[in-house]
């Protein structure tokens, strides 16, 4: 008698997805779907997906989804949780949407705490649109927007959100994975179900950033794609926790945040007086 040891998550569609091939969106997809399955809230769960090659998202997940404009995602989950506070609320964005465009809500999102997750996909790159310059993308980067590199005197340096994020009071769980080895990919999908964990425990905001390819845009090969990986951008965004407030010792972001800010006069002084 056959055994099934290795099957297609309950919560990820049985349709072909867009992902060019050797794309790491379709294994950041699954993870996703396994930790919905995993921890049982795929019928109480509401996705975001925003512009990028993220943007038909809602074909892939068995779950409710909401399309965003460019952007937008943290600001349109936001909403969502607020209205419907016992689902279990993701964004799921690339850089250039989550980085550029929606810096504003992604930084405002995070230090109101909200009670949501985020999946962050870094490529260094556009990539749904050809291939532009990212704010991700690192120093002397070839792009269809920087041909001769990235040049860091007149575009700066790239923008390395995780510990952009963590100088915030209001998040709960950042970390930054991987998926380029399959003791990457276990650790990926162990940091996207604690980020899960704590909005379901009401912890607060979690963010997970998974430093990713393109090799379309790129012009790799997949295998050359992730050795660039491996050999340039682990070096600029290196892999690691960089907030956690229950391994601090702390009940919730909340708690953390007021420990912080103890020794602001005006923050422990009551009402408005």
């Amino acid at each position: 008698m056959s055994k099934i040891v290795f099957e297609r998550p309950k919560s990820l569609l049985p349709v072909v997805t867009n992902y060019c091939p050797g794309c790491v969106h379709g294994i950041a997809n699954r993870l996703v779907a396994e930790v919905m399955d995993e921890l049982g809230f795929e019928d109480h769960a509401v996705g975001v997906a925003p512009v990028g090659c993220s943007v038909m998202a809602y074909n892939f997940f068995g779950c409710d989804m909401i399309e965003a404009a460019h952007g937008r995602a943290p600001a349109v989950a936001t909403a969502a949780k607020r209205v419907h506070p016992d689902n279990v609320v993701f964004a799921y964005q690339g850089d250039g949407d989550l980085a550029s465009i929606g810096m504003a809500e992604t930084v405002h999102a995070a230090t109101r705490g909200e009670h949501i997750t985020i999946i962050f996909i870094n490529n260094a790159i556009y990539g749904m649109t050809g291939g532009q310059m990212a704010p991700t993308s690192l120093p002397n980067q070839v792009t269809q927007t920087s041909p001769y590199g990235r040049d860091v005197s007149t575009a700066g340096y790239p923008v390395r959100v995780c510990e952009l994020l963590s100088t915030l009071d209001g998040p709960a769980y950042i970390e930054r994975v991987t998926c380029d080895t399959p003791a990457h990919v276990r650790k990926a999908k162990k940091a996207i179900k604690k980020a899960f964990q704590y909005q379901i425990d009401g912890i607060g905001y979690s963010f997970v950033e998974i430093v990713s390819t393109c090799p379309t845009n790129w012009g790799m090969t997949p295998q050359k794609a992730f050795e660039w990986m491996r050999e340039n951008m682990l070096e600029y965004y290196p892999l690691g926790v960089y907030r956690d407030v229950v391994a601090d010792g702390f009940a919730n972001a909340a708690e953390a945040a007021a420990a912080r800010a103890a020794s602001c006069p005006i923050a422990n002084k009551g009402g408005n007086d």
